[in-house]
């Protein structure tokens, strides 16, 4: 299907769901755990819970291609999805491949940058892959991976607006926050394009809903409003096919759909979660090493600890609580990180990458790395400037004091030299004493490289290879 036509939808409707905060869900041992855990923001109903005891949910996420993996931020309504499957329940998770080709205004101060065809496919297959490596695929109770171009590519515009564009009016639609932030910014605003997406999100769980029976649809906190309009949607269109009004419809249809939102992931200051100096945090091994994701968890702040260890960890509630009295009687020991980043770097790289991360991180803290495989070596300084040199340089021999200057950790061969006689640089984690220090073929750590570090954290590795030219 031509998908330009979607480029031209309006979105939202010409009502409000009334707004539900959860503050309290006792009874089942699933809602009791999520509420514990802090993973309930706002619902639609507060009849959600009852009549999950009654019967069983099949719940959807949506994650849209922006890139080919999810950050660490994503990871929060994965294992959501992943709670609710633990328990019996259906879960589906939505990769965009349609809404992908639009992408989310919301949070957004101007338009994405449009994707292509090519670059969509391999973000939507990058993305199920990560997605698979967190649900059960296969047996019982296997979770459903669907991408919604598979819908969308059969729907001419103007059939869209018949079924769906009816149902919005612009009238609510420039009340919602982020249209209304966009509309005042007067160097961006916001293209007719973006202004569709609300349409496209809510008829995914239109079409959910009525192929796959799917009640329950969950996201973040910013997504209420594009997840009240699929609940609302699909009572609409029901109202409509059946040809009564809404108000007519019996209270156990009208809650028989609903939507759940969960706290986006921020740190105790406000701040976004996610980044760390190198960057974005990301699930895959090739955007970030298991070392850096366990360096990174280790580095959480003692006030951000305990929120991550229950959004993220399958640990039990008794021992969350026995690392919250760590952080306040122990902090010194940071017990609780160092628990978080092994179940963390655990349950997204598992437990030969989680070995590794460990034997990096308990060399690089001392001083002996010689001893480091080929793979943790490179594993621990993924992140690190790296420079690549011919192999044959290090017949003769380089000096230390190039290394420094060249690597940019030192301004030139005399700062170089003042450095090591102030006793501030190493080579492969052993201090240098003699500024007239060569490096040969036999420094080379697991064959591959030397590590040049000056203090504490600035390090440099310099891979040489046999093809390299310099």
């Amino acid at each position: 299907m031509d998908m330009r036509s979607y480029k031209e939808f309006i979105r939202e409707f010409p009502f409000t769901l009334g707004f539900i905060r959860v503050d309290s869900m006792n009874g089942s041992s699933l809602f009791s755990d999520l509420e514990f855990r802090g993973l309930i923001k706002q619902s639609t109903s507060p009849d959600l819970q009852e009549f999950a005891e009654k019967q069983k949910l099949t719940l959807y996420a949506g994650f849209d291609p922006t890139a080919n993996s999810l950050h660490v931020g994503s990871l929060l309504p994965i294992l959501t999805l992943k709670r609710f499957q633990n328990a019996g329940h259906r879960v589906i998770a939505l990769v965009g491949g349609a809404t992908g080709m639009i992408g989310d205004p919301t949070g957004k101060s101007q338009e994405r940058t449009f994707l292509s065809g090519r670059i969509l496919e391999e973000n939507v297959s990058g993305i199920r892959r990560v997605i698979e490596h967190f649900l059960k695929t296969d047996g019982e109770n296997q979770a459903t991976l669907v991408n919604n171009y598979d819908w969308f590519q059969g729907i001419g515009y103007l059939q869209f607006l018949r079924e769906v564009g009816k149902h919005f009016t612009v009238n609510h639609m420039m009340a919602k926050e982020s249209v209304r932030a966009r509309l005042e910014d007067r160097d961006h605003g916001i293209s007719y394009t973006e202004f569709s997406y609300m349409l496209l999100q809510a008829y995914d769980y239109v079409v959910l809903n009525e192929r796959e029976g799917c009640n329950l649809q969950i996201g973040g906190s910013d997504q209420w409003g594009n997840i009240t309009a699929g609940v609302e949607l699909i009572r609409r269109i029901r109202a409509h096919r059946e040809n009564r009004a809404e108000d007519k419809s019996d209270s156990e249809e009208k809650e028989s759909v609903f939507g759940l939102t969960q706290p986006l992931v921020m740190k105790a200051d406000g701040t976004k979660f996610g980044k760390s100096e190198s960057g974005t945090v990301w699930l895959t091994a090739d955007r970030t090493s298991p070392y850096q994701l366990y360096q990174f968890f280790v580095g959480t702040s003692d006030a951000d600890v305990g929120t991550l260890l229950r959004y993220f960890t399958f640990l039990t509630h008794d021992e969350i609580r026995r690392l919250d009295d760590c952080v306040k009687n122990e902090p010194g020991k940071r017990e609780a990180q160092l628990v978080l980043a092994r179940e963390m770097v655990k349950l997204i790289h598992g437990d030969h990458a989680l070995e590794n991360a460990l034997q990096a991180t308990k060399a690089l803290f001392g001083a002996e790395i010689s001893s480091l495989s080929r793979d943790v070596l490179l594993d621990a300084f993924a992140g690190a400037p790296t420079t690549l040199k011919p192999r044959a340089t290090l017949t003769a021999g380089i000096s230390i004091t190039d290394l420094l200057t060249e690597s940019g950790l030192c301004a030139s061969k005399g700062a170089a030299r003042k450095d090591i006689q102030g006793g501030g640089i190493y080579l492969n984690n052993v201090r240098v004493e003699d500024p007239a220090t060569l490096v040969f073929e036999k420094d080379l750590l697991a064959a591959v490289c030397v590590v040049v570090r000056k203090g504490k954290k600035s390090y440099h590795l310099f891979r040489f290879d046999e093809n390299s030219h310099g």
